[in-house]
């Protein structure tokens, strides 16, 4: 079977079984990997195939971190090509790069404060929206870009998120962010919306944010190949962890599934390092 014969059963069956991220992989595919790999045999696939594969990505100014996306999607695509019957086996594993270094990066506030006065200057009326609630949130990309106005609950400072990476979750939110949605949705929202970034689009709401976050990040001095929109994730969970706050806490925040997931976020300042020494100091 021909790869780009097999992508729209995939995708097929992935709605059947009602299957995770499913506009996302609708959009990699379409966009870079069938063109790439539409006319390869599917049982002839090569780990040399995939490797060219990354460079013609990296070509196209992708960060490493946004390649392993792409990597996912197509690992997943191999996978249920076994379980679908189309191969015997997956015939080659789609290898990483590295993202030690990226994941590890978050913004200081100097730098938080910078990427918001940038947003706020944007020509895209949503970037800034955004920007803050990934802060104020922790929440992933797609889960932000497909809020649901009646899932926003104001009052008790929470957002319902009915398909998160982990399932649905009731996800809190800060003071700040509560008192900014409550300013931004009724000047910018009209009352027959559903989302709260509306667009013309299969799902009825935003897809795409990657143009103007890498142009603001670029326009508040940031490398815009060490901060990407997990960044923000990070940066807002790294800050919570920074501030003392319990980790089992964290993890309700966070929305991870274990408390093993949060532990990878411990990373410590150099000076809340030395604080915490001080402590020490003053205990012995």
């Amino acid at each position: 079977m021909l790869f780009k014969e097999a992508v729209p059963q995939y995708l097929h069956n992935l709605a059947l079984e009602d299957g995770l991220n499913i506009p996302i992989k609708t959009r990699q595919l379409k966009q870079h990997i069938t063109p790439y790999f539409g006319d390869f045999d599917l049982s002839a696939l090569r780990k040399l195939d995939i490797e060219a594969f990354k460079r013609h990505l990296r070509e196209k100014d992708f960060s490493p971190a946004t390649v392993n996306r792409y990597l996912s999607t197509l690992s997943n695509f191999l996978n249920k090509s076994v379980e679908y019957g189309w191969l015997d086996r997956i015939p080659c594993k789609a290898p990483k790069y590295r993202e030690d270094n990226i994941r590890s990066r978050y913004l200081l506030p100097a730098e938080i404060e910078a990427l918001r006065k940038a947003s706020a200057n944007d020509t895209c009326p949503i970037i800034e929206p955004f920007i803050r609630i990934a802060l104020g949130s922790a929440m992933r990309r797609m889960e932000i870009l497909s809020i649901e106005l009646a899932n926003i609950h104001l009052a008790h400072q929470e957002i319902f998120i009915p398909k998160a990476k982990t399932g649905a979750r009731t996800q809190p939110i800060t003071k700040t962010l509560a008192r900014y949605l409550a300013k931004y949705i009724p000047s910018q929202c009209k009352p027959e919306q559903r989302f709260l970034f509306p667009a013309n689009s299969s799902t009825g709401h935003r897809m795409e944010i990657e143009k103007p976050f890498y142009r603001v990040v670029t326009k508040a001095g940031l490398d815009r190949y060490e901060v990407t929109r997990h960044t923000l994730r990070h940066t807002a969970i790294t800050h919570l962890v920074q501030a003392g706050v319990d980790l089992p806490t964290v993890q309700r925040f966070s929305g991870h599934r274990s408390i093993q997931m949060v532990f990878r976020y411990s990373h410590q300042s150099k000076d809340h390092l030395h604080n915490a020494l001080g402590k020490l100091d003053k205990r012995i």
